[in-house]
Formats: C-alpha cells, structure tokens, sequence
C-alpha cells in the first residue's frame, strides 16, 4: 500500500467532482437548505408538532357550532384562537366546504348526566394543514369538556377510579426532541448516504468507460485505486456534516461537542463507504450495484437501530452532552470495524485485480 498513491487518487477524484452532476447538485442543495435552515425548522417542526406554529399565531378560526347546548363554546372562545358561530348543521358543513368556516363541530342532545355516551363529530377540510393545526387546539377544548361530562357522571360508577400521577410537561420538549432526535441525525447521515452512493459510481464508470486500464498503466497498484476513490468518498463526509452543524449554530441550534460528532460519523462513514465499495467491486456495473446498495441500506439501517446503543443514538447523546462512558466501547467497535472493512476492500481489490482488473461485469 503506498499513501503518496492514495492521496493522488483521492486528489484525482475530488478533483472530478466538477464534472458529476449528480453529486456537485446534491451538496448544492444541501447548503442551499442549510443557509434556510430556520426556515426549515420551522416548517419540519410544524409537520412534527402542528401546535407548535399556532401557539404564535394570531389568527382566528371561525368554528360552526350545531346541536345541544354545552361548555364546548365557552372553552373555545377561551382558547383566544377560535370564533364560535352558533348555527344549524347543515348550514355549517356547507360553510366548510366554501372555506367560510374552519371546522364545524356537532354536540349530539345526549343528557350530560346520562349513561349513553356523549359523541361529539368534528367537520375539518381534508388533508388541510391548518385543519391539523386546528385538530391540535381543540384537544385542550375536548378535554375540559370530557372532565366536566365525568364530573357530572360520577354518581353512576360502581368502583373507585385510581388516580393517575403524571410528571408535569416541560415547555420547549416537541421542539428539542424533533432538533436533537430528528434533524441532526437526519442532516448528518444525508451525507453518509450520498458518499457510500458516490463510491460505486468512481468504481463502475472505470469499467464502463474502459479507462481502468490508462489508470493501472501507471505504478498505481489497483487496491490503491480503490481506497484513493474510498479516501475521496470519506473526506466528502465531514466537510459537509461540518458545514451543517457550522450553519445550524449559526441559526442558534447548540453542538456539545462538534469535533467528536464528526469524528463518530466519519467512522460511520468509512464501514458504509467499504461496504458500497465491495457491492461495486463485486457487481462492476451501476444500475445493479446502486440496487443491491439501497436494500443493503435499508436492512442495515434497520438492524442498527434495534441495538439501543446503536452509533446512531451515540450521535445524538454526543450532541446533547448526555453520553456516558458507554460511548468509548461504541466508538471503540467503529474503529476496529473501520480498519475491518479498509482491509477487507484491499484484500478483495487484490484478488479482483489479479483475477480479472479489466474485465466489465
């Protein structure tokens, strides 16, 4: 193995990157995204947790309200968010349909203090957003209601309900799960991905272009070709984690410890870029090896996760400051299984090389 070979490979790609469409488009829109990335959380977080955009609105729903009398309106209107219009149902729903109302809601002339149960039906625009961000507010409204029906039905329970004791909500909880739980680990491994799919291309356009042979016709061995290609693939992982978290901070969002968080995801990085490297060793042709590839990430992807202290779940406590000392042994496991799989693609190179270097698949 000669470094100084690698390192000119490497160069060699990275360098023609220019001309890959698909790659220089994908980290484009990648920043593109990033340099909006308030915007795109707060959109992303809106498809979470729909309430959380309308704790911040100021506008007001119009709610048709039919049927018996009941506490439903009063708690509405003491929502600040809704204006309650009291009119017949029918009325109402065709209301709806011309976008007049928001939402209509029908309370049944069940008696509050019966035994049959009280329905009330809810009327919203179909696959609507603000029909989500309604459907969330009116849980607080549905909610004293149904304390007050329980109230005035206490009389007919036979046993004694068992009270319930749950931990007091924490203001703030939706918005740093879905940052810390769900958009880091998401940008992060966006990049994983593209370079382990980048990496069969650098492999099977050599074949399918016939250049391989120009390339070994110098004192480049070909498992130095392949691990200047893994090289190029990896050293693209870090430079576009890096740029997310640097565009994140400056959007407010903290990393307790950057540099850790990309060291774990270049390991991460270097076993599914090994990976995808033998696919494409084995397959010598794009369209099979990028199919094998994408079912071999979903099955991986799958496995992964099912392990508690998966890397995946180490990214995160790492950005959140949480990781205890069971991150040394995860961390350890990448590291062996990134020298692992390095191995593992030279060895298989060679033998590929002496077999049949120049043979298209």
């Amino acid at each position: 193995m000669n470094t100084r070979h690698i390192w000119l490979i490497a160069k060699k790609e990275l360098s023609g990157l220019y001309n890959e469409k698909t790659i220089i488009l994908a980290i484009a829109l990648q920043l593109f995204i990033a340099m909006f990335s308030s915007f795109l959380i707060v959109g992303l977080t809106t498809m979470y947790d729909p309430s959380a955009l309308s704790r911040f609105s100021g506008i007001s729903y119009g709610i048709g309200y039919a049927g018996a009398d009941s506490p439903l309106p009063g708690y509405l209107e003491k929502e600040g968010n809704f204006r309650v219009y009291r009119m017949d149902l029918s009325d109402a729903v065709a209301a709806l349909r011309e976008r007049k109302l928001a939402g209509v809601l029908y309370v049944p002339h069940t008696p509050p203090a019966g035994e049959d149960p009280v329905v009330v039906t809810l009327y919203l625009v179909q696959n609507d957003l603000q029909s989500s961000m309604i459907g969330s507010r009116l849980k607080d409204a549905f909610s004293a209601y149904e304390g007050d029906l329980r109230d005035l039905r206490n009389t007919c329970l036979t046993v004694t309900p068992i009270d319930l004791l749950f931990p007091a909500e924490r203001s703030g909880g939706d918005f740093f799960e879905f940052i810390y739980g769900l958009l880091i680990p998401l940008l992060l491994f966006l990049p994983v991905v593209i370079s382990a799919a980048l990496i069969i291309d650098f492999i099977t356009e050599e074949y399918q272009l016939a250049t391989l042979e120009t390339l070994l016709s110098s004192p480049v061995s070909f498992p130095d070709v392949i691990l200047g290609k893994v090289g190029a693939a990896v050293i693209l992982v870090p430079l576009q984690a890096g740029a997310w978290l640097l565009l994140l901070a400056a959007n407010g969002v903290t990393i307790a410890g950057p540099i850790e968080v990309l060291f774990l995801v270049s390991l991460i990085a270097v076993v599914l870029i090994c990976l995808s490297a033998l696919i494409a060793l084995h397959y010598r042709e794009r369209t099979n090896a990028q199919t094998v590839f994408s079912v071999g990430l979903v099955i991986v992807l799958l496995a992964v996760l099912a392990i508690p202290q998966n890397p995946v779940n180490m990214v995160v406590r790492i950005a959140t400051a949480t990781a205890g000392p069971e991150q040394w042994p995860v961390l350890g496991l990448l590291i062996l299984g990134s020298i692992a799989m390095l191995a593992l693609v030279r060895t298989y190179a060679a033998y590929v090389g002496i077999k049949a270097p120049l043979k298209e698949g």
